[in-house]
C-alpha cells in the first residue's frame, strides 16, 4: 500500500508553493481526496477505512493537541485470509490551549463498501475541525503503519 501514502503526500503538496503555510484545511481537503481514491484492496465492508481521530495526547514528549487523519487497509495471505493492516497517517499537531483542551477526545470510523454515505461522514467531521480550520499546526507528520 505504498502508493497510498505516495498518494497522500502529492494530495497534501498539491497547489502549494514551498513558502506557504499548510493550514488544517488545506490538509483536510487533501484527506477527503484522499479518502475518495480507491485503491486495490480485498473485498469486505471493513477492508478499506477511515479513521479521523482527536485529542492532547504526550506522543513526542510534550502534550500536543492532535488531529489524526487515517486510512486502514486490510492485508490478506495468499490464501485470501487476514493477515495485517496498514494505517496510512495524517498527524496534524498543535499547541496546547484550553479550547482546544476541551474538546476532548473523539473518533470517528468510515468504511467504504459499508452503504454509509462518505460525503454526509465528512460534512460531520468536518464539524468537529471547525476550531483548527484556519491553524497552521505547529508539526506534521504523514507515514505508514503495519498492525
Amino acid at each position: 500500500m505504498g502508493e497510498a501514502l505516495d498518494f497522500l503526500r502529492a494530495e497534501m503538496a498539491a497547489g502549494r508553493s514551498m513558502t506557504t503555510e499548510l493550514t488544517t484545511w488545506a490538509a483536510w481537503l487533501a484527506f477527503t481526496q484522499f479518502g475518495r481514491q480507491r485503491f486495490d484492496t480485498v473485498l469486505g465492508p471493513d477492508s478499506d477505512g477511515l479513521l479521523f481521530q482527536y485529542g492532547t495526547y504526550t506522543f513526542s514528549g510534550r502534550p500536543m493537541f492532535t488531529v489524526d487523519f487515517a486510512r486502514q487497509f486490510d492485508i490478506s495471505d495468499e490464501d485470501g485470509e487476514h493477515d495485517h493492516y496498514v494505517q496510512v497517517h495524517c498527524e496534524l499537531r498543535y499547541e496546547t490551549e484550553p479550547a482546544l483542551d476541551g474538546l476532548g477526545s473523539f473518533s470517528s470510523w468510515f468504511f467504504h463498501d459499508s452503504g454509509v454515505d462518505l460525503d454526509q461522514w465528512f460534512a460531520a467531521i468536518e464539524g468537529h475541525l471547525e476550531l483548527l480550520l484556519d491553524r497552521g499546526p505547529s508539526e506534521i507528520e504523514l507515514y505508514e503503519e503495519l498492525q
